[in-house]
């Protein structure tokens, strides 16, 4: 015993160490600014959601939460050469308070007719710009379009500092009551989740699943669905053992870096990953949970895109976690692959083939697989190699389209957007009145740690090349659904 105890005593000291040691570290990272430090009052939290607590209560909150932010963060900014290009400097090219719309906001696009609606839920340190696109999409055809700001995001980075997962969870509720109640309970109603927002629209749509009082949506959106991420963030909230210590305070951030992105913290605390974490962690539980109980039976089809290859979150998370479960025939997986172009492969020996090769031989797949790569090693064109629920039949379709020279894979932050957005497009594409820095199109040169943003920020791709196709894919879904609710068989 004895022996026992001074061991578990020695790990303990060992931890500590080890967590001493990353605080330490963590003073090397830039000093903190008034965006990582000031708290915001206002701020939406499952605190708020009492009864009769409706969108329009919400809405006005966050106008509270707004004025706030410039009172405390924009109005004691200088506008110092240094700051130019930050997204708290009030009318900079980076300030995201766009003459037409705040699309760091909640929005609603409403058609004059009504056929549908759809529920938008944005990423983590994200906002609801990400997928603003996919909302005119669906707006287009009819669909009322709620793009709800979660708890946290499109303010500053220390709001994430404080927020917790059960912040999002009740805001997801809310908004999907209030899309459900605005389009009436004959109507289509769709989830679409990006990263962070997918493993929430995933976790509502269980939570629906065994409550009759939420609505259950009749079918999921996912973009580079977070369903699950590295296991090192389960512990990132270990710096509280000394971040409430001034001397320590940097260390509860895994990066520090300029604000310089109107829509997006490039700042990341470590509460932000240890709540999505946990938001993952429980998600998989409950989906094995679900299926052998036989619940997975009730979920509403999904069509998911995601890259091969995604920095950010586990890609084999959502295939076995998630699309592995199923128990429908509803449900399409659509995957892009790595550019398999001969000549770049030597550059690529993480992208092995042989997980994805192994994946499209599986027969027992309950849903249908679809995997966008080259047509052959020697071409840059791309096909579309799409399998059957429970065949091992594959069915290849070339498309007109192809790999962007210099392109060898799509990223987690690139699927949602397309090379014409305005922020984070290609130059030779963007559009818009957008005045700012082009982050999608720049691509800098020179040496080596000169710059004070990482080069990976830069090098990471910003936008979809192959946009178009997955748009194409959503309008379908969307098609198929507006025919099932008339009646009508495709």
């Amino acid at each position: 015993m004895k022996a026992l105890f001074k061991l578990v005593l020695f790990a303990l000291l060992l931890v500590w160490l080890l967590l001493l040691a990353w605080a330490f570290e963590s003073r090397s990272m830039p000093a903190l600014q008034i965006w990582h430090t000031t708290l915001l009052e206002n701020e939406f939290t499952t605190n708020d959601l009492t009864p009769g607590y409706q969108l329009a209560d919400y809405l006005v909150q966050e106008q509270r939460l707004f004025d706030e932010l410039r009172e405390k963060i924009y109005r004691r900014i200088e506008p110092a050469d240094t700051l130019r290009y930050s997204r708290f400097r009030a009318g900079g090219p980076q300030d995201p308070d766009w003459p037409q719309q705040n699309w760091n906001r909640s929005f609603e696009f409403i058609p004059e007719q009504i056929k549908g609606g759809v529920l938008l839920l944005h990423g983590l340190s994200d906002s609801p710009y990400s997928l603003r696109l996919i909302g005119k999409l669906l707006h287009a055809k009819g669909f009322y379009v709620l793009g709800l700001r979660l708890p946290g995001h499109g303010t500053i980075p220390a709001a994430l500092t404080r927020v917790q997962r059960e912040d999002w969870q009740a805001a997801t509720r809310l908004g999907a009551r209030h899309v459900r109640e605005k389009i009436g309970y004959e109507q289509p109603f769709f989830m679409a989740g990006y990263s962070n927002g997918g493993g929430l629209a995933v976790e509502y749509t269980l939570d629906a699943l065994n409550n009759p009082d939420l609505p259950l949506p009749d079918q999921l959106l996912l973009f580079s669905p977070e369903i699950g991420i590295a296991p090192a963030a389960r512990i990132a909230n270990a710096h509280k053992l000394f971040s409430f210590m001034t001397y320590f305070e940097q260390s509860k951030w895994l990066s520090i870096q300029p604000e310089y992105d109107p829509f997006k913290y490039n700042s990341f605390p470590k509460n932000a990953a240890q709540e999505a974490w946990e938001v993952t962690a429980v998600l998989q539980k409950r989906v094995a949970q679900a299926q052998s109980s036989g619940r997975l039976k009730g979920f509403p089809g999904m069509l998911t895109f995601l890259s091969w290859t995604d920095a950010t979150v586990e890609t084999s998370a959502t295939i076995q976690g998630l699309y592995g479960h199923l128990d429908n025939l509803d449900s399409e997986l659509v995957i892009f692959d790595v550019n398999r172009f001969d000549q770049l492969t030597p550059f690529l020996p993480a992208a092995n083939a042989s997980p994805l090769l192994k994946l499209k031989a599986d027969q027992d797949l309950s849903y249908q697989l679809t995997v966008i790569s080259n047509v052959s090693s020697d071409s840059q064109q791309l096909a579309e190699k799409t399998k059957a629920p429970h065949s091992n039949n594959i069915e290849s379709r070339t498309l007109a389209m192809f790999w962007p020279r210099g392109v060898y894979s799509l990223s987690h932050v690139a699927i949602p957007f397309s090379p014409a957005d305005p922020v984070y497009g290609a130059a030779d594409a963007a559009q818009g009145s957008y005045q700012g820095m082009r982050l999608g199109a720049m691509q800098p040169r020179g040496e080596t740690h000169l710059l004070i943003a990482p080069l990976s920020q830069f090098m990471r791709l910003r936008h979809n090349p192959f946009f178009t196709y997955m748009a194409q894919r959503v309008d379908e879904e969307i098609e198929e659904s507006l025919g099932s609710t008339n009646g009508v068989v495709r």
